[in-house]
């Protein structure tokens, strides 16, 4: 066991992993990484089976070092990573060896990148996962000087390997599927939504996400609607008509109207729309959700697929000479000899 340091905090920076499902019964609802895709990315990065839990970083990252010789993996919202000065390509993984110095900047698109060491940051579980949850104060919002125990990696001598991402960085389609709800509103109202090119509003966290249009999306029957079970990806209207998504830490109950549900997906490219980014919906049938929805595993396992080798450009290696470019030598004539003295 070593520890990942936070020397300097500049987003804010959160232990996330696939969160706590199954416990909505007790008010819990699941948490866990906002664009839980990332996470996925990362473990296929580092060869792992399963997703580990790492740093999620809103905004900006910091600087950190390392107790000990460990892979990382670089996913989500791209953001400047440096390590000793020298750049790092996002969307990969690196080694990082004790007494480097990683710098990670502000994001260049989206809003949520992602710090994943190749042993998963090793904090005590609760409930089966390590994930801060902010809206109920379970963890917090790491500091500087704030270290993480991190578990050994399990191979620090894998070749580093990179991984072109999913692009849900810009804003785009999100299809949403007919929920409870969705028969309360007018034939009127339903087409306004879904030929209107909202843009994500500046009212945003990890409990749910404006959608900005001026018009208002309001039903005749959400009036003493009575409360029942939401979760994440449900678009739910205020009183006064405006529709927000609801993401990794939603409340458990509400009264408001769903119009829909958001394809999970598509959850990552609304989590990752910046303000002013135009998210426009689109309706579609159980049938299309349903082959638009392929499990998690699966997800990895087409991902891990996609890794390959990150080949290091030698202009760009500044101790290039350091390394052993030859590992043997040869006259030209080995084979010949050898037949002749057989």
């Amino acid at each position: 066991m070593t520890a990942l340091t936070i020397n300097r905090a500049d987003g804010i920076l959160t232990v996330q992993d696939m969160g706590r499902p199954g416990h909505l019964a007790q008010g819990l609802s699941r948490g866990g990484a906002m664009d839980r895709l990332a996470v996925l990315e990362a473990a296929a990065l580092l060869g792992a089976k399963a997703p580990l839990a790492g740093l999620e970083m809103a905004g900006a990252g910091g600087e950190f070092t390392v107790g000990a010789a460990t892979r990382i993996a670089l996913t989500g919202a791209p953001m400047t990573a440096l390590l000793d000065g020298e750049p790092l390509r996002w969307n990969a993984s690196h080694l990082v060896l004790p007494g480097q110095v990683l710098r990670i900047g502000g994001v260049r698109a989206g809003i949520y990148g992602y710090l994943t060491p190749a042993g998963g940051i090793a904090s005590e579980p609760w409930l089966g996962s390590r994930a801060a949850h902010l809206n109920i104060a379970i963890g917090r919002a790491l500091v500087r000087g704030d270290t993480v125990p991190i578990a050994e990696d399990p191979d620090p001598a894998r070749p580093a390997h990179g991984l072109t991402p999913e692009p849900r960085f810009e804003g785009g389609t999100i299809r949403v599927i007919d929920g409870p709800h969705t028969a309360l509103f007018s034939d009127e109202v339903l087409d306004a939504f879904y030929t209107t090119a909202f843009r994500r509003g500046p009212r945003g966290n990890r409990q749910g996400i404006q959608l900005e249009a001026e018009e208002r999306f309001t039903s005749a029957h959400a009036k003493g609607l009575a409360s029942d079970l939401i979760g994440p990806g449900d678009v739910q209207m205020t009183g006064d008509g405006v529709p927000y998504v609801l993401m990794a830490e939603c409340q458990t109950v509400g009264g408001y109207p769903r119009i829909g549900t958001v394809l999970p997906a598509d959850l990552p490219r609304v989590a990752q729309a910046a303000p002013g980014a135009v998210l426009q919906p689109r309706r579609v049938t159980l049938e299309e959700a349903l082959a638009a929805t392929p499990s998690e595993t699966e997800i990895l396992r087409h991902l891990a697929g996609r890794c390959t080798p990150l080949l290091r450009d030698p202009a760009t290696i500044r101790d290039l000479l350091s390394y052993q470019l030859v590992s043997g030598v040869t006259c030209g004539d080995d084979l010949e000899r050898v037949v002749r003295t057989t």
